[in-house]
């Protein structure tokens, strides 16, 4: 068996390797009749309009061939690479500002020390791409400057789209338009959107807002790190990449869909636990196990599982949550 993924990240001592194999497996079939279609709708030419068959080829999974051109594509990353040339090296070049650069550095070998390219002995070492990525971006948008969380965003753009400056236009894409103030220093957007799947969970899965509630548990506590990391080292890299497909197509609603299918999901499971750390815990395993491993059915299910979700409902919502935040400031 092979103890590295694809992606160069190294499987745990517990993986489990027969479930893994059947699932993969059949999710190759998947894989090649998608690419198949893909190259159809591509026909050599590098650009999509956005449609609802697009749309509908995005939810069922990019290929990995064609991932980084659509990403870079529907997210309007690519425009804003083209109206922009030379900008890219031009802030690598400019004036630093050293404590920008010393917050970053701290974090170079913190970031995926599971994965094998972002090693120091890796040859070529992703460690200075992601650094020149996070570094250009702090000078691009000052404001958020770096936040702990960036690293690992933009360590998965590198290793899917392996260019540097695609990487940065899409990390831009991501925390400029598509995830609203996740990443400033205030992080309202982050703690706002936190607030806001607890009165999902209220709406749509009801006992477990309820469970939640009795025992004091705040949302922030169990789902920081779905939100911060975009379900980075939470859920199985395939995973996380399907999720992607649909952030960069239809923004950052997709993030609620998938935290609360995983709750709905599981509802009876988090419903055994009878304390605070039992809460806790429990939350930590429901991203475990072939659920979330069959990323195919689980992305169906995304869509489906917690019902009509608008983008109207999550912004009212949010300006609810918002306005509480501040006035508790």
């Amino acid at each position: 068996f092979c103890r590295v993924d694809p992606y160069g990240f190294e499987r745990p001592e517990d993986f489990d390797y027969a479930s893994y194999e059947a699932f993969f497996s059949r999710y190759l079939v998947v894989l090649t009749r998608r690419a198949i279609k893909w190259s159809k709708l591509l026909k050599g030419n590098n650009s999509i309009q956005k449609s609802l068959k697009v749309k509908r080829y995005i939810r069922k999974g990019i290929p990995n061939e064609h991932r980084a051109l659509i990403w870079m594509i529907v997210s309007g990353a690519q425009a804003n690479m083209e109206q922009n040339p030379g900008y890219y090296h031009r802030l690598l070049e400019g004036e630093k500002n050293d404590k920008l650069l010393e917050a970053i550095k701290t974090d170079m070998n913190r970031t995926f020390p599971d994965n094998v390219k972002f090693r120091k002995t890796a040859d070529p070492c992703l460690q200075h791409t992601l650094y020149n990525v996070l570094v250009a971006y702090g000078h691009h948008n000052k404001a958020v400057g770096y936040c702990q969380g960036m690293n690992f965003i933009a360590g998965y753009l590198i290793l899917i789209t392996k260019n540097e400056e695609e990487s940065f236009w899409l990390l831009d894409a991501l925390i400029g338009r598509i995830l609203p103030d996740y990443y400033s220093p205030a992080m309202l957007g982050l703690k706002t959107d936190q607030e806001v799947l607890g009165e999902l969970v209220k709406m749509k899965v009801p006992a477990v807002a309820e469970l939640m509630e009795r025992h004091g548990v705040m949302w922030t506590l169990v789902v920081s790190r779905w939100f911060i990391c975009l379900f980075i080292d939470i859920l199985p890299v395939e995973t996380v990449l399907r999720i992607w497909d649909c952030l960069f197509y239809e923004g950052s609603k997709i993030m609620f869909r998938v935290a609360l299918t995983l709750i709905k999901q599981n509802q009876a499971f988090i419903l055994e636990a009878t304390n605070f750390p039992d809460i806790c815990d429990k939350f930590k395993q429901i991203t475990k196990g072939a659920f979330v491993t069959e990323c195919h059915t689980f992305m169906q299910k995304i869509f489906t599982d917690p019902g009509s979700l608008s983008m109207a409902t999550i912004n009212r919502l949010r300006e609810t949550c918002r306005e509480k935040l501040l006035s508790q400031g």
